[in-house]
C-alpha cells in the first residue's frame, strides 16, 4: 500500500477515550433546562453560530487558557469551586481533534487528486478510493466528536459567573457588604407610622386582593391617586435622566428572547423558575429592560466616535421571585410586576470604573430630589449579581422594616455582556475592533420608590404629603 496511505485511525478509540469527559455535567451552575438552551450545533439554534463563536462568547478564553489559577481563585472569592480542569481537559482535546481532521482533510484533497491523475492515465485507483472512504468516515466520527465537546465546554463556560474586580469586598452574602455613603437622616415621626400597604389600603390607592383576583398574589392594583403616582415616578425618573443626565430614552420591546436572555446573564442570574416564558415560543416575559436594552447592539462593529452609549428605558418587568417563598409578602417590595427605569451604558474599556461612579450618581440624584433617606453599598463577592464585576446598590429608608431596602442596583460588567452578545467597537487609529463595556443600574425601582414615598412622607391623618419635586406631575400637593 502507498505510504501517504498508511494513516493511523484513531477516530473511535478517540470518541471512546473522551466520553467519560463529555458526560461531565457541571452541576454546581446546571440551573437552565438543555430544551432551552438553544446553543449553536444543537436543534433549535438560530443561525447564530457564525456571529458568536466560542471565541468571542462569555469569559475571555485567553484568560482560561492562560490564567486558570487567578480565574479560579476569581471564582473562588465568590464561593464558586469551577471546573476549570474539566474546561482545560476539553478545550486541549477540542484543537487536538482539529488538528487531525485538518490532517485528515489535507490527506483526502491529495489523495484525491492522485485519485484524478490515476483515473486520467487509465491507472487503477481502486485501493485509494477504498481508503479515502474510510477517511471520510473518520473525518465524520470526528466532527461529531468536535460537535459533543463543543456543548461540553459551552455548559461549562456558559455558567461561569464574571469575575469580580479587586477592590470588591469578599464576603458570602449581603451581611459582608460595606457601606460607602449615606444621605439624610430617617424621620423622626412624633406618632405610630404605618406601612405603605396600610396606608394604601386606607387611601383606597393599593388594592392588593384585586390584584391577586385578577392574577394571582405579588399582583397590585393601583387606583385613583395611586396610579398617578406610579405614572408621575415613571415621568419624572425618565425627564431626569433625559435632559439632565444626558440619556438618551428608548422604548424597547417587553418580550424577549433566549439569545437575549443568555447574552446578558439572565438565564444564569435568575434561573429558568425566575423567568415568565411562552409556552409555544421562544420568549420571556422581560425581567428588567437591562435585557432589551443591552441587545441593541448585539453582533454590531460600533466606531469609537458613537461611544459612549448611554440610554434610558422604562418597561414593566416580571419575575416569578420562586426565591423568595415568605418573604416580603406585603405590599409592593416584591412583585411579580412591577416598573422600572433601567440605565444603560456602552463604553471604552478605559472609561467604565468612571462610568459606574457616574451611573450610580445619576440613580442617587433621583433620591435625592425626592428627598429620601438612603445609602450607597458595595456588594460582597458573595452577593453580586452573575454577570457583575462590580455592584453598588442604593437602599431606601423604609419606616416599616426600620431598615433600608435595595431600590436600585447599579452594576459594571466590564466585557462580560458584550462576549456574549458579540459587542464591539473599532478604535479610531484604525486597529482590530475590541469589545465595548456595558454597564446598568436601576433609576429606579418605581414601585419601591412609592412604597418608600407613603411611608416617609405620611401624616398623622393618614394622608400623605406629595414630595415637592412630583407636584408638578401630580396637581396635589397632598393625597387623600
Amino acid at each position: 500500500m502507498d505510504s501517504k496511505l498508511i494513516y493511523a485511525s484513531r477516530a473511535i478509540n478517540i470518541v471512546a477515550a473522551c466520553r467519560p469527559v463529555l458526560k461531565f455535567a457541571p452541576q454546581a451552575f446546571k440551573n437552565v433546562a438543555d430544551s432551552d438552551r438553544l446553543l449553536p450545533g444543537r436543534p433549535g439554534a438560530k443561525g447564530r453560530a457564525a456571529a458568536l463563536t466560542r471565541e468571542n462568547r462569555m469569559l475571555d478564553i485567553k484568560r482560561l487558557r492562560s490564567e486558570p489559577e487567578e480565574i479560579k481563585k476569581a471564582l473562588e472569592r465568590r464561593g464558586i469551586e469551577a471546573p476549570l480542569d474539566e474546561f482545560a481537559e476539553l478545550d486541549k482535546k477540542r484543537r487536538e481533534v482539529i488538528v487531525e481532521v485538518e490532517e485528515k482533510k489535507a490527506l483526502r484533497n491529495q489523495v484525491s487528486d492522485e485519485i484524478a491523475v490515476a483515473k486520467k492515465s487509465g491507472g487503477d485507483a481502486a485501493e485509494k478510493i477504498t481508503a479515502m472512504k474510510k477517511v471520510g468516515e473518520e473525518i465524520k466520527a470526528l466532527d461529531i466528536l468536535l460537535k459533543d465537546i463543543g456543548v461540553q465546554l459551552d455548559d461549562i463556560v456558559l455558567e461561569l459567573p464574571n469575575t469580580p474586580l479587586p477592590e470588591v469586598p469578599d464576603g458570602v452574602d449581603e451581611s459582608a457588604n460595606v457601606t460607602v455613603r449615606t444621605w439624610g437622616e430617617p424621620r423622626k415621626f412624633d406618632f405610630e407610622p404605618q406601612a405603605h400597604w396600610d396606608l394604601g389600603a386606607a387611601l383606597d390607592i393599593i388594592d392588593q386582593e384585586r390584584g391577586a383576583k385578577v392574577a394571582e398574589s405579588r399582583f397590585t392594583l393601583l387606583k385613583g391617586m395611586g396610579a398617578k403616582l406610579e405614572r408621575s415616578l415613571i415621568n419624572f425618573f425618565l425627564n431626569l435622566h433625559t435632559t439632565e443626565h444626558g440619556y438618551t430614552e428608548l422604548f424597547p420591546p417587553i418580550l424577549v428572547n433566549s439569545d437575549s436572555m443568555r447574552g446578558t446573564g439572565q438565564l444564569s442570574k435568575f434561573a429558568q423558575a425566575e423567568m415568565y416564558k411562552l409556552r409555544d415560543d421562544d420568549l420571556f416575559l422581560n425581567p428588567t429592560a437591562e435585557v432589551p436594552v443591552t441587545n441593541i447592539f448585539r453582533d454590531e462593529i460600533l466606531t469609537e466616535d458613537e461611544l459612549p452609549v448611554h440610554v434610558t428605558a422604562y418597561l414593566p418587568s416580571f419575575r416569578r421571585e420562586a426565591g423568595a417563598a415568605g418573604r416580603d409578602t406585603r405590599g409592593l417590595i416584591r412583585q411579580h410586576q412591577f416598573n422600572k427605569v433601567e440605565l444603560v451604558k456602552f463604553v471604552r474599556p478605559e472609561t467604565s470604573t468612571e462610568e459606574l461612579e457616574a451611573l450610580t450618581a445619576n440613580a442617587e440624584e433621583i433620591l435625592k430630589r425626592l428627598e429620601l433617606p438612603y445609602r450607597t453599598v458595595a456588594l460582597c463577592t458573595g452577593d453580586m449579581g452573575f454577570a457583575s464585576a462590580k455592584t453598588y446598590d442604593l437602599e431606601v429608608w423604609l419606616p416599616s422594616y426600620d431598615n433600608y431596602k435595595e431600590i436600585s442596583s447599579c452594576s459594571n460588567y466590564l466585557d462580560f455582556q458584550a462576549r456574549r452578545l458579540n459587542i464591539r467597537y473599532r478604535p479610531a487609529d484604525g486597529g482590530k475592533p475590541r469589545f465595548v463595556h456595558t454597564l446598568n443600574g436601576s433609576g429606579l425601582a418605581v414601585g419601591r420608590t412609592f412604597a418608600a414615598i407613603i411611608e416617609n412622607y405620611q401624616n398623622e391623618d393618614g394622608t400623605i404629603t406629595v414630595p415637592d419635586v412630583l407636584r408638578h406631575y401630580m396637581g396635589v400637593d397632598v393625597i387623600g
